[in-house]
Formats: structure tokens, sequence, C-alpha cells
């Protein structure tokens, strides 16, 4: 298998030769996104973004890199949504700033979702709805759509046929049997697909390390009704604000335990409004409830479905958590559901959450203890049938970490797959397809791009340094009033220090360095006040590591009079 190698930019593109540059996805679970090149034009599957670690702290979401296409933003012909996870679909308006027409093409309620985004941002799209089988062309790229179950409705797969070769790209995909909405992956399309040819399969990786077979998503339901006959109090359900089968089952619950429901943080209102209105969430009369008014029930009538089951400070789990939520309380009694997996990443987050649910006397019910999720994607079984299915010339894995990757490549091979045949790339590895046959040709710039509050790209890495360096170890400044004419100190040196806990006093002891260290410099009658700031920025921290073995940040002053 080609094997993530230091690479160079990729030259010219060859005539009749189609380049696939993964922009986000590989590497990470998120801001997955794929530009295709051939004859001068660009087609884009998926824009998503990824959600910030600890140790990115203030950042909101991290974007692709869209810096290798930026000059050629009117070569795009289309932007194809394979479906409506903020993983495939929370970029799109970060894109369109740089121009707003780029068609969209994707299914009824992935456009839907998308739509709902642009309009907070102030931009109308310009949209292109497809349902499965349909066959749509743009520029020299004809696609085909069809249909492939997730935990999301209306995903689909696209077949990427080009004069250069057929690509087909599943996006997030699972072979339930037995759907909630009935539509199951459709294995007929991926075997005519591959009687036509594949030259180059891209396929999910997320779930590549997991044996077996996924679980059917009906089974969720009679564990979440076993978990209602159980509960006396109010019950919490935390699940992803697009989980719109999630949401189905939760309201099929509590409409046969005669309790009622309210939906509670924005996304969660807006996402399941919109999949109500369209038909994709068949909602029991007399079970929504304004979440106003869910307090006026007793607690064994309520059932609250929020976001923030991955642990995020700002979602309305965590404030219930943590007792700060403007109008829920979780008492002793309560149940909280956790109906969702953890993205690798926020296991600590998670964890931190449900310790505290259960602080305040909470029985919390997680995919640890009790089957009340199911993975979107497929498992090792799953990918090895489809791989004999498609019997690709090529495979690209995409979407997942690089043990994911890696492991998604390794099924491929046990299919028959030459192992030179098997792109393992990540964000930014350029492969070029030509004559049937896929090589590596490069790699442009792909970094994290942040996005904090109305800042796009502004906060980089040396930034988040700096915000680490505050979080982990605190901060220390020093000022000092000069004048270099004369070498005169006329004010301080004094030190401040925040988060560092030490009383400020302890630095009384190395005043009288800094204040000498000052002094000397000053008679030279060279120093300028940076350096001056210099001379007391290495005083301290020399100090500070040895005798509080501390590394905070020092912030020095020097006002010249």
């Amino acid at each position: 298998m080609t094997n993530f190698p230091a690479l160079k930019t990729p030259g010219p593109l060859a005539d009749g030769a189609m380049r696939i540059t993964p922009l986000g996805g590989l590497g990470e679970v998120g801001r997955n996104m794929t530009v295709f090149e051939l004859d001068g034009k660009l087609l884009i599957v998926d824009c998503g973004v990824l959600f910030p670690e600890e140790d990115q702290p203030g950042v909101d979401l991290i974007l692709p890199d869209f810096s290798s296409i930026e000059h050629r933003i009117d070569d795009v012909v289309a932007l194809v949504l394979t479906h409506g996870h903020e993983d495939h679909i929370g970029g799109v308006p970060y894109l369109l700033r740089l121009r707003d027409d780029i068609p969209l093409v994707g299914s009824e309620l992935t456009l839907a979702f998308v739509e709902a985004k642009l309009k907070e941002h102030r931009i109308r799209p310009v949209l292109r709805q497809v349902i499965e089988h349909e066959e749509v062309s743009y520029g020299p790229f004809d696609l085909e759509f069809v249909a492939v179950n997730h935990s999301i409705p209306d995903a689909m797969a696209v077949m990427i046929r080009t004069d250069a070769g057929n690509v087909l790209a599943t996006g997030d995909f699972k072979m339930d049997s037995l759907p909630i909405d009935g539509r199951i992956t459709d294995l007929r399309s991926f075997a005519r697909f591959g009687e036509e040819g594949v030259d180059l399969f891209c396929v999910d990786s997320t779930n590549a390390e997991v044996p077996g077979m996924v679980g059917h998503e009906g089974e969720i339901g009679q564990v979440l009704d076993n978990v209602f006959a159980d509960s006396d109090g109010q019950i919490v359900v935390a699940s992803f604000a697009s989980h719109v089968h999630r949401v189905q089952q939760v309201l099929d619950a509590a409409a046969l335990h005669d309790r009622r429901v309210a939906l509670v943080g924005r996304s969660m209102v807006r996402n399941m409004g919109i999949a109500a209105e369209r038909g994709y969430l068949k909602v029991p009369a007399g079970v929504l409830i304004d979440a106003r008014d869910i307090t006026s029930l007793p607690p064994h009538e309520r059932v609250l479905m929020v976001t923030g089951s991955q642990g995020e400070p700002m979602a309305a789990l965590s404030r219930m958590a943590h007792s700060e939520h403007r109008s829920v309380t979780i008492e002793p009694g309560d149940t909280v559901i956790f109906a969702s997996s953890l993205i690798p990443g926020n296991e600590n987050s998670v964890f931190r959450v449900i310790n505290q649910l259960m602080r305040l006397g909470a029985r919390v019910v997680h995919q640890g203890n009790a089957k009340v999720h199911v993975s979107g994607h497929a498992s090792s079984e799953e990918l090895l049938h489809v791989y004999n299915i498609v019997q690709p010339r090529n495979v690209m894995p995409i979407h997942g970490e690089i043990r994911h990757l890696v492991a998604n490549g390794g099924l491929a091979v046990k299919t028959g797959i030459a192992p030179e045949r098997v792109m393992l790339c990540e964000d930014g590895v350029a492969v070029d397809l030509e004559g049937g046959v896929a090589r590596i040709a490069g790699q442009v710039p792909c970094g994290y791009i942040y996005v904090d509050g109305s800042s796009v790209g502004e906060i980089d890495e040396a930034e988040l340094k700096d915000r680490r360096i505050l979080a982990e170890e605190g901060f220390v400044s020093v000022y000092a009033v000069v004048e270099t004419t004369t070498g005169t100190i006329l004010a301080g040196p004094h030190i401040q220090a925040r988060g560092v806990a030490e009383d400020d006093s302890v630095f009384e002891e190395i005043l009288p360095d800094v204040t000498e260290a000052l002094s000397a410099a000053l008679e030279t009658g060279k120093a300028d006040a940076y350096s001056l700031q210099q001379v007391m920025r290495r005083t301290l921290g020399r100090w500070i590591g040895r005798r509080l073995r501390r590394r905070p940040m020092i912030v020095p002053v020097v006002i010249e009079a």
C-alpha cells in the first residue's frame, strides 16, 4: 500500500488524467471534502467541519483548507453533498463566501438542512435537488446518485463518470438490512457499477477497525422502550442535532409511555422542524411541547431531547450537568441517555459530563452499559462485502483517522486488490488517475483553518500555543517606567501574576535581580524598549522555571518617559 510519504507540490496534470485531492477528512473524523479536477474544471464532494478538541481553546469550528483552490474558485462546476451531517455540510457557508453561486447538489433533506444554515449566513444558494438513480452532468463530470443507509435519512453515494475513469464515492454508509425508514444501501447499483468498471473507489473508513457487522437501528427502539419503562423521573436524551432516526424513536417511546417531548437546542429545533415539515420525521399527536412549557409537567411526564452528546461545554447537556441551564435542572432519580457514539478525541469531555450528572444523582445510560446507539458506518465485514461486489481497480480509503484508513486499506488488499493500488493518503495528498492506474502525484498545503467567533483563518498554531500556555501555566506581567537618555528607572519593576497558583508576594524574591538586570542594560546607553523588555523576560523566566517549576506566559512592558 502507498503509505504517507513526504511529498512535493504536484506537477501539472497530464492531458486526459483526473486529479483527486482530499482537503479534509483523511487523518481526522470530520471536515470531509474532496476535490476532483479534470480538463481545467473542479468538482467538490462534501464540505464539512471538524469540532475542536481540548487543546484548541476558544476555537468554534475547524474548516478544510481552501487555499489550494481559492484562486480557481470560478473553475468549480458544482458541490455535491452526500448527506446532511455537519462534518459534511458545515463548511458550505464558508466556501460560498468565496463564490455564492456554486451549484449545491444533493437530496431533499440534505439541501433543506444546508439552506437553513445558509439563511443564517444571509446566503441564497443555487440548489439542485436529486433523487436516487438520477443522473446529472456538470462540466466533464457525469454524476449518478444512489441510496445508502446512514444515521440520517436521504444519504447518497455518487458515481462520477469521466473520460479519465470512473470514481465511486460512498459518502458515509452502512448496510443495515432493517433500517427505520426502509431505505437500504443500494448494493444492486454498486454491483452494476462494478460490472461497468470502477477505476477508483473512495470508501468510508470510520469503522474499518470494528469486526463483524453493525447492528440494526431498529433494535434501539426496544432498548429505549425498556429505559423509559424503568424511569420514574425526568428523562433527558442527548444526541446529534441531525439524528432524525433517533429523535423518531424517542418520540415513539414517549408516546407509548404517556410522556411529552421538548426539543432543546437551536440546531435541534431547526433540524427536526425541517425533517417534520418534509415528512422525514413522524410526530405522534400531542407528544411535542415547547421547551419553555416542559417544566409545567410533573417529572414523570417529561422528556427532553438535547444536544451535547459529545460533551461540548456550551451545549445544553453540559450546562444541565453543571446546573447552569436557564430552565432545566437535573434532580436525583432523573435518567440521562447518551444516544450516540463517541467521536474519537471526545472521550474525556463526555466522561466528565457523565460524572457530573451522576454527582447530581442522575442515572446515566450510555453505549458502554446499554445498546442505546448503533454506528452509522460500515464495519469490516460490510466493507469486505462491498469490495467484493464492486471489485475496483484502485482504492482510496477516506473519512477517518490514520488508523482507520490503514485498516480499510488492509481490508481492500485481503479482497485481492494489489497493495500498490491502495492509496493511503492524508489531507492535501493528490492522487492522479490515468489509464485505469492511480498514483500519488504530490501534496498541496492543507492546514487547519480555525473559526473563532467572527474570525475565520486568523487564528494560527502560534496563537493556540499561547492560549494553551495561558490555560495550563498562567500569566505573569512585569512593567517598568524608564528614562533611557539618563539610564534611570522611574517606576517599577512591578510584577503581577494570574493563574500561577502563587501569591504575588513570592515575586519579591526576584525583584532585585530584575531591577539589577534592567539597570545594567540601561547603563549601556544603547537599550531601547524592546531590548529592555527581553532583559526582564529572560531574568524573570529563568527564576520562575527554577524556583516555581512553571513556564507561564510572561508579558514585559517598558514605558519610556
